[in-house]
């Protein structure tokens, strides 16, 4: 080949690549957009159902209630869209039929009823499935076929989390990690960034401000504190490990107790209506972000067992079927934790309750890399080697089970009988059937497209 057809050669191929990236840049703006409208509407209804809860103490005698009416429309409303985020990053691996359209308003109504009443979940969930719905339905109009249709998921993931915590470089790199744990999804490197970031700064353009947290200074690093980092991650694993084991087999033990769907978060709200007068105060319903905030201030007047009593509303709320995310919770949980192994370990409390801040949720996801760059991006670069080791310890001993279902390992999928049954005793209730709604059935599946080739 001469000289000349080889630099026509080159200069085809360079403008091929810049034409594939100005495509996904102009799709993972167009994800980034819909995740961050979904998101900003999402905050402000979820500040506004806090505020209510707060002003109206009584709504907590709802709960029971509104536990019975969120059962009753995902029973006979939601079929495979009562997967939830499972059911996401189920189509990224295999895509198979569309998203239900119904998802985002589905899982927005439920959240935001949820948080009225005072159930103990978080936002992370809902923010990615009305992502992903809404970005499905965008890739069923654009008529993308599965290979592109699964990078517009994976951007949308990016988009919801991105936005939803104001941590766009967090979101791209926990779309990317968080399917398949011990591999990342370059491929969709340019989408989930572009979306992630758009996704941030609609939110930011509509004026929708996050929770404060203060930045982390003057980190005496020696091989002590990191010592007491890497046994306070080892204690923050074990604890994302407990969450996920006890929210798993308590949506068993319900699905046991109530064989009919919606009686489940009606019980749930009974118990946690019950462990709210027992415990004699209301600090643990809801998000709990001044728990958070008062831990990453030095945890002053904070009872050693907050964490655990944050843990089990979470647990009660989830895994009775109310309806929100588990990242929140996971987030207090790991502060508040943190106070209390900083006071027994003799470490700096701030330090060790922004570390616990984002391990527990790097144990209980399996994203030490996204966990990492989220404690960075919310409190700066001067603690990240702790940040770094207590987020992959933390990892290292939060065992093979995580908070989503249908993530895979190294490729393998991991889902056990378990959570195989935790996920039927979601999508389908109706006389032991387990089945696709007629209008599902009648959803034609993405068909490839040239942006696949």
């Amino acid at each position: 080949m001469t000289s000349r057809g080889l630099v026509r050669r080159v200069g085809r191929e360079q403008a091929r690549l810049v034409g594939q990236l100005v495509q996904w840049i102009v799709l993972g703006s167009l994800v980034g957009v819909v995740a961050g409208l979904a998101s900003a509407g999402f905050l402000e209804s979820l500040d506004w159902a806090t505020r209510q809860r707060i002003e109206r103490p009584r709504l907590l005698w709802l709960m029971p209630l509104a536990g019975f009416a969120i059962g009753l429309v995902y029973h006979h409303g939601a079929g495979r869209a009562s997967a939830g985020t499972g059911l996401v990053i189920e189509e990224i691996h295999e895509p198979r039929a569309w998203i239900p359209r119904r998802m985002a308003p589905l899982v927005y109504g439920g959240t935001i009823v949820t948080h009225l009443v005072g159930g103990s979940a978080g936002r992370e969930g809902t923010a990615i499935q009305m992502a992903g719905s809404l970005t499905d339905l965008c890739s069923r109009l654009l008529r993308l076929g599965p290979a592109s249709r699964r990078l517009m998921l994976i951007a949308a993931i990016a988009g919801g989390f991105g936005s939803v915590f104001g941590v766009p470089l967090a979101g791209c790199v926990f779309a990317l990690e968080v399917q398949t744990v011990g591999r990342l999804r370059h491929d969709a490197l340019v989408p989930a960034l572009t979306a992630s970031v758009v996704g941030h700064l609609v939110v930011l353009g509509l004026d929708v401000r996050h929770t404060a947290t203060p930045a982390i200074a003057d980190v005496d690093l020696d091989a002590a504190l990191l010592a007491k980092v890497a046994l306070a991650g080892l204690v923050f694993g074990l604890t994302s490990a407990v969450f996920v084991e006890l929210t798993h087999g308590l949506r068993r033990l319900f699905a046991m107790l109530a064989p009919w769907a919606p009686l489940r978060p009606a019980l749930g709200g009974v118990l946690l209506v019950g462990l709210t007068a027992v415990v004699g105060t209301r600090d643990y319903l809801g998000l709990s972000l001044p728990l958070a905030t008062g831990a990453l201030a030095g945890g002053a007047g904070m009872v050693a067992g907050a964490f655990a009593l944050k843990l089990v509303f979470t647990s009660l709320t989830l895994g009775s079927g109310f309806q929100g995310g588990e990242v929140t919770p996971l987030f207090v949980i790991g502060a508040t934790l943190g106070v209390a192994l900083g006071r027994l370990l003799d470490a700096p409390v701030p330090l060790m309750a922004a570390l616990g801040f984002v391990a527990v949720f790097a144990g209980a996801a399996k994203t030490p890399l996204a966990c990492t760059i989220m404690g960075v991006e919310l409190f700066g670069s001067e603690p990240v080697v702790p940040l770094a080791v207590g987020c992959v310890v933390a990892y290292v001993f939060s065992t093979h089970r995580g908070i989503y279902s249908t993530q895979r390992f190294d490729g393998v999928d991991r889902v056990d009988r378990v959570d195989r049954v935790d996920r039927v005793a979601l999508t389908a209730d109706r006389a032991g059937r387990v089945r696709r709604t007629g209008a599902e059935r009648r959803e034609p599946s993405p068909r490839p497209s040239r942006l696949d080739g």
